[in-house]
């Protein structure tokens, strides 16, 4: 893939990564961001988009990341990603391994982005 090609897919993804339109920017660390971890390590095969949203919302609840982490909810169900029973049924899962502390701050985020999503599909 040649390099305008990687770094217009990595704003692509970086765009529903993030779920609002990123415009390129200036400087090494954006363009590395997006040419090689938006470009090329969530382009690679083996897993879906999806299947790299779960792992990252894991990572950041693991991690207490609690800001980035509500982007990467509303933007999962923004794109149709992940549904609000799929989402529940995260914070569950998540809550046993990350400890019930990190569960009931995801259980609080997964209702809020569910909330805020409901009320913007509505006509």
């Amino acid at each position: 893939m040649a390099d305008q090609d990687r770094r217009a897919r990595g704003l692509e993804n970086m765009s529903r990564a993030y779920g609002w339109q990123v415009e390129d920017g200036p400087g090494d660390w954006f363009g590395i961001t997006v040419e090689h971890l938006f470009g090329t390590v969530w382009e690679r095969e083996g897993l879906s988009f999806r299947d790299r949203r779960l792992l990252l919302v894991g990572l950041l609840v693991g991690f207490g990341l609690d800001d980035v982490l509500a982007l990467q909810l509303d933007a999962a169900l923004a794109n149709g990603e992940i549904d609000a029973d799929e989402l529940r049924e995260v914070v569950i899962f998540l809550t046993h391994y990350a400890g019930w502390p990190k569960g009931a701050k995801l259980n609080g985020a997964v209702e809020a982005a569910i909330a805020k999503h409901a009320t913007t599909d509505s006509p």
